[in-house]
């Protein structure tokens, strides 16, 4: 397949330095294919988004309904665009008040249907046209949290003195500061899954390790309804039970990468370090290169047999796959299944010879010397089939080869299965964590941001570009009375 090169084609104050990629960051080079997919994936969000609401759908081409966590991603990727000079600032900032306006003023309450949201956080799923409720589909605390990534993402890069980037800024400050945190405290300290209104609060808590890291850091940072840090306490408190060896050095386990992908999409951990991190050594940056490696190295010894793992094709996330069924394979029954949280680490193994691209090129950031193979040989080996108009197809599977079997998703084809669908919430980390990689533009604005600051100090972070702060902002992060 061509490869299409990539890069042609006053409420509340403004940061003090301006936003976009600093000058004294090094541009790291990439390949082309590696240019083409960062264009490509930022297209699915660009072109598929709703410019009305700003609402971006949670799969395509399958008809769907909104992911809030896409739409976070969403939020973040249109100033990757601006910066790559894909969309003008202009553009951006039209698409971002649509969103804000859209989430700022859509309708919050407890009734099962016509509401989009309450007690300020948001339903995992809204409606594409109308941005409610979709189905019965829960409150989540963490879809939420990763919508909030991208709106104070753009109430830091919009920092221009001008009446739309201004309320850009104030609506990002309304919309974060309306989330009452303590309220999804069901069992405290710890902060609820979500919510039903038909059943109450979700019967699990987030506990430590995964993709919730991001969770306790808004809910710590909130300068209306901020959580105390024994919240975040007991969210570590667990950590214990999944430190250790797997296929690598040790490491906090959690088999889905993209649990340790999404809160680095925004939040720089590289040597800052909370309490836990300090007693091991090593920072959440190292954590997620260890896993990434772990992964690799366990799709080379390929314990199951699976077709195509290797040192350069490998990758488990949470994707779709092609059915939920039995099947002979290799002389042994086997179990395959559709949309599951696939991984490998400490607290389970959920492998059913189903690659998802995303788990490699999500992770670039971490360790881009194994990440780039990865993404090169998928797209030289399996291109003509996986990769399309927004970059990589969520999900393929050599090893699925049954022609007889009744799929849930994609088809089969001359290299095994192919989902149809590309994911929102996979094509994020893909765009952002690129760009990440080639010029830290995202964590280098997110820094700035005080409510992330604020969140990382409570939670007890220091080092690195935390203990650089200047004094008076140092002081903005410190804890009140409530904190």
């Amino acid at each position: 397949m061509a490869i299409l090169l990539a890069g042609c084609g006053r409420g509340t104050p403004p940061p003090s330095s301006a936003a976009g990629t600093p000058a004294a960051v090094p541009q790291r080079e990439v390949p082309p294919l590696v240019q083409d997919l960062e264009r490509r994936t930022f297209d699915y969000f660009w072109e598929l988004g709703n410019p009305v609401n700003g609402l971006v759908p949670d799969r395509w081409p399958t008809p769907s309904a909104s992911s809030i966590a896409a739409v976070g991603f969403g939020l973040t990727a249109y100033g990757v665009g601006v910066e790559r000079g894909w969309i003008s600032r202009e553009q951006a900032v039209d698409r971002t008040l649509a969103t804000l306006r859209f989430f700022a003023r859509a309708p919050q309450g407890r009734n099962e249907q016509g509401a989009s949201g309450y007690k300020g956080f948001f339903y995992h799923f809204l409606e594409m046209d109308n941005g409610l409720r979709a189905g019965s589909n829960e409150l989540s605390t963490v879809d939420t949290a990763l919508l909030l990534g991208g709106v104070l993402f753009a109430q830091t890069y919009y920092d221009r003195d001008d009446r739309k980037e201004d309320e850009i800024r104030r609506l990002a400050e309304k919309i974060y500061g309306r989330v009452e945190w303590p309220w999804a405290q069901e069992r405290k300290p710890l902060i609820s899954m979500g919510w039903k209104p038909e059943e109450g609060a979700l019967k699990h808590d987030w506990q430590g390790y995964n993709e919730a890291l991001l969770v306790y850091v808004l809910a710590l940072g909130s300068p209306t309804h901020p959580v105390g840090k024994d919240a975040y306490d007991a969210w570590t408190s667990t950590y214990d039970r999944t430190w250790g060896k797997f296929h690598g050095d040790e490491h906090l386990s959690f088999p889905p990468l993209f649990g340790h992908q999404y809160s680095h999409v925004w939040i720089d951990f590289r040597g800052i370090r909370d309490d836990y991190m300090r007693k091991r050594g090593i920072d959440y940056f190292e954590n997620s290169r260890r896993a990434v490696y772990s992964q690799r190295s366990y799709a080379i010894e390929n314990p199951s047999g699976w077709k195509g793992y290797g040192k350069d094709v490998w990758g488990l996330t949470a994707s779709d796959g092609p059915v939920d069924a039995s099947f002979d394979f290799d002389g042994q029954t086997r179990l395959f299944r559709t949309y599951a949280p696939r991984g490998a680490g400490i607290e389970y193994t959920l492998d059913d010879g189903t690659i998802v691209p995303t788990a490699a090129a999500g992770s670039i950031a971490f360790a881009p010397e194994i990440a780039i193979p990865a993404i090169t040989e998928m797209h030289e080996r399996y291109g003509g089939y996986i990769y399309g108009e927004y970059g990589f197809l969520d999900a393929f599977n050599p090893s699925f080869d049954f022609a007889e079997a009744k799929l849930h998703h994609g088809k089969i084809t001359p290299i095994g299965w192919v989902d149809g669908d590309y994911l929102g919430i996979d094509q994020g980390p893909i765009v952002l964590m690129i760009e990440n990689h080639r010029s830290e533009f995202i964590w280098q604005v997110m820094r700035r941001n005080p409510h992330i600051r604020r969140g990382l100090q409570r939670a007890g972070f220091s080092g690195g570009w935390l203990d650089a702060l200047p004094k008076a902002r140092a002081a903005e992060a410190a804890p009140g009375k409530d904190g």
